[in-house]
């Protein structure tokens, strides 16, 4: 009877091993079947389902491309934000020298708006609408300030050209064209010109801004640095600044300047000096003036 029931026990161990716990291991080695994750989750199905399983998944690299989407995708929205009021792209244009300091300095990131989009009273109107822009004599009229210093900055094309960088500078009078507005310029920035003869762009060869960095010593239309500005040259009005933020994109525009060749001096190295409350030099190719960057260019200021 022990004889036997040993035998019945011998023969059912290796078949209790053999029938149960062997499959078992066997089913732990084989890959998984029935379309399940490697740890054995159903997969998702659809692009609600995919979109579930990408914000909610907690693996490394799903972390790591959920928090670069996630930047990206803020990033976006505020900047398209931003368009949205601005009317303009981009909308952030970063100061890169002092022509406009202290109201104004090197490395502040500032906000650009379309002139159209928020028109102040007073605004002179050419050939019918209004330019959106109020110079200093106007806005001290109003007691509108912009910037420490009465009348709005604006970001223009010199001369309307897009191949040069643009400006961002104080719209200080706005003058007809063939107006002799020397009576009413301010005599601390005309230099040494005592009548409208010797002062560049006078009377004005069309309708348009006189224009001034808040710590340049003279218009810049009598340096030579554009003429009145039109008002279609105009890319629009500096709202708001912050500090600091500029020096990142002037960081990256200064490493990519810096991989390419320098290019050769202006013809003769001629320079044109300006007699004022402070004589300064302005020698072609490296006039002192806030740059503002936008985009892929480095806009001279």
């Amino acid at each position: 009877m022990t004889d036997s029931e040993g035998g019945d026990r011998r023969r059912d161990g290796p078949s209790d091993v053999s029938g149960t716990d062997a499959p078992d291991e066997a089913e732990g080695t084989r890959e998984p079947s029935n379309g399940r994750t490697d740890r054995g989750e159903e997969p998702p199905s659809g692009v609600v389902g995919w979109l579930k399983w990408f914000w909610t998944a907690d693996r490394g690299w799903v972390i790591y491309l959920r928090d670069v989407t996630t930047s990206v995708t803020a990033v976006l929205v505020i900047g398209l934000l931003l368009f949205a009021i601005s009317g303009i792209w981009p909308p952030m244009v970063a100061v890169e020298s002092g022509s406009m300091e202290p109201n104004m300095e090197r490395g502040d990131l500032v906000f650009v708006v379309d002139n159209d989009r928020f028109t102040p009273e007073n605004a002179p109107v050419h050939d019918g609408q209004s330019t959106g822009v109020l110079p200093t004599d106007r806005a001290a009229e109003a007691g509108y300030t912009k910037f420490n210093g009465y009348g709005d900055v604006i970001v223009f094309q010199r001369d309307g050209r897009r191949d040069l960088t643009p400006v961002i500078h104080r719209a200080v009078l706005w003058v007809e064209d063939g107006e002799n507005w020397y009576d009413r310029a301010n005599p601390a920035y005309m230099g040494s010109a005592s009548n409208c003869e010797q002062l560049n762009h006078c009377p004005a060869p069309h309708a348009g801004f006189i224009t001034l960095g808040d710590a340049n010593p003279a218009y810049d239309q009598h340096r030579g640095l554009s003429a009145p500005v039109k008002p279609e040259w105009i890319i629009g009005t500096a709202e708001v600044k912050v500090p600091y933020l500029g020096n990142v994109r002037l960081f990256f525009s200064e490493l990519s300047s810096s991989s390419v060749p320098a290019q050769p001096a202006a013809a003769d190295g001629q320079s044109a000096s300006v007699d004022g409350p402070e004589n300064t030099t302005i020698t072609a190719g490296s006039q002192t003036n806030a740059t503002a960057t936008t985009g892929h260019t480095r806009p001279a200021i």
